[in-house]
């Protein structure tokens, strides 16, 4: 009885791997690996000593017509960058989160997803998918503090362009502790405003 059940193991193991090997199957088995791991791992605030404060700067972008972007990191405004591409499992597994994070949070703070790919391609995909949440290709280096060659790479910049969350790999972005980081930065945004406002 071991035994077969051992055979069987192995005849499912093989099947997995060559699973993986066909292109046309290996990323939809490599998006529902990442999906677990979505369900699984929520990011949260990196430490306060740990937090690296970038110079605020405008994000040079072009949207999906062609059209110039200009985004201000830091200086006042929170931002949710992503590094993402339509081939990525990971990207994949985890936009559904940042699309329904997107729905609440897109009018308090800057949302930019960011890919190097042909915008009609990138504009495809998000219409299947039914993804709102704005694609942009960058028109400028960014950053050294924002460089990452894996993807996708996530942060959260506070309004004085503090890294407040950088995560690489698939997350969930929708959490609610990801949710409370953002109430905390939009409610200090806005009493620092306000405190602005006054002393004028």
């Amino acid at each position: 009885m071991k035994v077969s059940k051992f055979k069987i193991s192995d005849v499912l193991f093989v099947v997995f791997i060559v699973l993986l090997l066909i292109p046309q199957t290996r990323t939809p088995i490599m998006v529902l690996v990442n999906k677990v791991k979505v369900e699984l791992f929520s990011p949260g605030a990196v430490s306060a000593k740990e937090q690296i404060q970038l110079e605020p700067f405008i994000y040079k972008l072009e949207n999906l017509d062609g059209e110039s972007v200009k985004v201000k990191v830091g200086d006042g405004d929170i931002t949710f960058i992503s590094y993402w591409a339509t081939w990525c499992p990971p990207c994949i597994a985890e936009l559904p989160s940042i699309e329904a994070l997107y729905q609440d949070y897109g009018d308090k703070i800057n949302f930019v997803m960011i890919s190097n790919e042909d915008p009609e391609k990138i504009r495809k995909f998000l219409e299947k998918k039914n993804f709102a949440v704005p694609a942009v290709i960058p028109k400028m280096e960014a950053p050294e503090e924002l460089y990452e060659k894996t993807i996708p790479t996530n942060y959260i910049i506070d309004a004085s362009g503090k890294i407040i969350i950088k995560e690489k790999g698939a997350s969930d972005w929708n959490s609610e502790k990801v949710r409370q980081v953002l109430d905390a930065l939009i409610a200090e945004r806005d009493s620092t405003m306000h405190k602005k406002a006054l002393s004028k």
